[in-house]
């Protein structure tokens, strides 16, 4: 008898441990609003692009290395960043109200672009106000929105295609 009695309070036992189990696994799962993914408390900032500008190629460089390891100490994701070509510059200095030159200087100006997406307002000014207090001598930053016409610009024109092209467009007429 105490034997069936313990089977009895075995299979009741069992019985309630699946029934908690299967409950478990079907009923949903209480969530806490702050919880969810994906939005943010803080209005995230348009595709940022940081152009960078300097005479110094090394020191352009390393500022742009700074701002890399930076942007991902911040958790800021990085999507594209180029370069431009130098920008030769000849400037000649004149004897006063001659034509004799007295020096001629040429000078090459470089220029990085980095691209910044889903940036949140805070952490965008934080990181705008710790390149400008880090920004070295002979640097130029500007931060903007993006403008494709900014990335028309990094591609530069084939002189053959182009070529082809107009013979096209003088077949064609």
């Amino acid at each position: 008898m105490a034997l069936t009695l313990t089977k009895q309070i075995t299979i009741l036992g069992q019985r309630s441990l699946l029934s908690n189990s299967l409950y478990a696994r079907f009923s949903k799962l209480f969530e806490p609003d702050y919880l969810e993914t994906g939005k943010s408390k803080f209005p995230l900032l348009p595709v940022l692009n940081i152009q960078l500008k300097g005479y110094d190629y090394p020191i352009l460089e390393n500022y742009q290395k700074i701002i890399y390891k930076l942007s991902e100490a911040m958790q800021i994701d990085i999507d594209n960043s180029w370069a431009y070509p130098p920008q030769e510059l000849k400037i000649q200095r004149y004897k006063p109200k001659t034509s004799i030159i007295v020096a001629q200087y040429n000078l090459k100006l470089y220029e990085r672009n980095i691209q910044l997406s889903e940036v949140s307002a805070i952490k965008g000014s934080i990181l705008i106000r710790i390149l400008e207090a880090s920004l070295p001598h002979g640097v130029m930053l500007t931060v903007d929105s993006f403008n494709p016409e900014i990335e028309k610009k990094r591609y530069v024109p084939d002189k053959e295609l182009l070529d082809l092209k107009s013979e096209l467009d003088t077949l064609k007429k």
